[in-house]
């Protein structure tokens, strides 16, 4: 058996998806909050548009850092 340098899962992209108690997906309406098991960063969504977007950003690469001049 050989390990996988690049897991297709990678714990880093796992999230906990709780739906908002008045959520009604079946009627389209999705509500509530995502969670990065990785960062523990929150986010917090009011349509699957919202929720996508939260995933979009949580993945994104972040910029490289800028350097201060003296």
């Amino acid at each position: 058996m050989t390990l996988d340098d690049q897991p297709s899962h990678p714990a880093a992209r796992n999230y906990v998806l709780m739906l908002h108690r008045d959520a009604m997906p079946n009627a389209g309406r999705v509500l509530g909050r995502l969670e990065s098991l990785a960062s523990g960063r929150r986010y917090f969504f009011g349509s699957v548009d919202e929720l996508l977007a939260c995933l979009s950003k949580d993945t994104a690469p972040a910029p490289p850092p800028t350097q201060e001049l003296p």
